[in-house]
């Protein structure tokens, strides 16, 4: 008999798991605090459950969370951990200390399929989507990791879906998670501190609007098509101006949403005066927050990171023109875990190609 991960199921998937064994609902309320806010793995230590009932959770269900393999800690505190996942494949988790905040970059997929080529994820070809289980897992690993702190004030205020994957490719599972991450009985953190970031998926950006009220980021890059097809591929398919129609729709309705757009400065690439012209033109009519990323490098790679007069003056010409414009501190670059940089451990690397077909019948279901 196969036994159901409980630490994959949201709070509707634990009622209904509830339901088919015949017990109350109400359970799946209790259940999600002992998992998610206490940490506790183990049905026997769950006490305000009878007994009857942990042995009948031990006979049908299982709490299995990915393995840590290695903890890297940078001298700026940020740490990464390399998790491995039952298949055998390993996926990596990054922890940002920043003041007051400590943010979390979780992975969704094991590689990737979408070949973008500033992107060391992307070189590492694709395996298969995470489950549920595996994405929080990674939130409740981190959790447990920093509580053993000494210093003990480290913890995670915000999620950022920005790890190896394409989140939106993986959709089902990273909507249970998220669901996960912002629910009070569980991780309760605010739909403004769970960002999503895709390349852009238009057909699932509409549908998460629908159904998953979190902050969304998208991987840009480039201010037209010509040069968007190049570094990403799936602009051939989702091309720009449909991209930011589905932005426009995603923030419609909800005075305090924006849109976070990534842009990834590559020297002699996309970091002149005209491209930057060009992005503020593209983006006149949509509430944004523009976050400029240096490049950081990868083996194989031919970019190289504009230079920090470049970045500079980019994002000033970007302020002038009344956006508001940011550069993200590079972070975690000694122990390979700054943006781009997240490679994991792939096996099994050949269903890249598979996998786009995949998304070309999903991007229209």
């Amino acid at each position: 008999m196969t036994r159901t991960n409980l630490l994959g199921l949201d709070l509707a998937g634990l009622e209904g798991f509830f339901t088919d064994i015949g017990e109350k609902p109400f359970r799946a309320r209790q259940l999600l605090q002992w998992i998610h806010q206490y940490r506790v793995v183990n049905f026997d230590e769950m006490t305000n459950l009878s007994k009857s009932l942990r042995q009948t959770l031990s006979e049908k269900a299982t709490l299995n969370l990915p393995e840590v393999l290695h903890e890297y800690i940078s001298v700026d505190g940020t740490r990464k951990w390399i998790m491995r996942l039952s298949c055998g494949n390993a996926i990596e988790a990054v922890y940002i200390p920043e003041g007051g905040r400590g943010t979390l970059c979780i992975s969704s997929q094991v590689g990737c399929a979408l070949a973008c080529t500033f992107c060391s994820t992307g070189a590492q070809g694709f395996n298969r989507n995470l489950e549920a289980s595996e994405i929080i897992g990674q939130l409740w690993l981190a959790n447990e990791y920093l509580g053993k702190d000494p210093k003990g004030h480290r913890v995670v205020t915000n999620v950022v879906m920005m790890g190896m994957g394409e989140p939106l490719a993986n959709y089902n599972n990273v909507v249970v998670a998220m669901n996960l991450m912002r629910d009070d009985l569980a991780y309760g953190i605010s739909w403004r501190r769970v960002t999503l970031s895709t390349s852009g998926m238009v057909p699932m950006i509409d549908k998460l609007r629908q159904d998953c009220h979190v902050s969304l980021a998208v991987s840009l890059h480039a201010a037209n098509d010509k040069l968007r097809d190049e570094i990403i591929p799936l602009n051939k398919k989702y091309p720009i101006a449909e991209l930011l129609a589905a932005c426009k729709r995603y923030v419609e309705g909800h005075q305090r949403r924006h849109i976070t757009i990534e842009y990834v400065l590559l020297a002699g690439i996309n970091d002149s005066e005209q491209d930057a012209k060009d992005l503020m033109r593209i983006l006149k009519d949509l509430p944004t927050k523009i976050n400029l990323i240096p490049f950081n490098p990868f083996p194989g790679t031919s970019y190289t990171c504009s230079s920090k007069k470049v970045i500079s003056r980019f994002k000033q010409q970007l302020l002038d023109g009344g956006y508001v414009a940011t550069v993200r501190k590079t972070r975690g670059d000694d122990i390979v875990a700054a943006c781009g940089q997240l490679a994991g451990e792939v096996q099994d690397k050949t269903r890249r190609t598979q996998r786009l077909k995949e998304l070309e019948v999903l991007s229209h279901e």
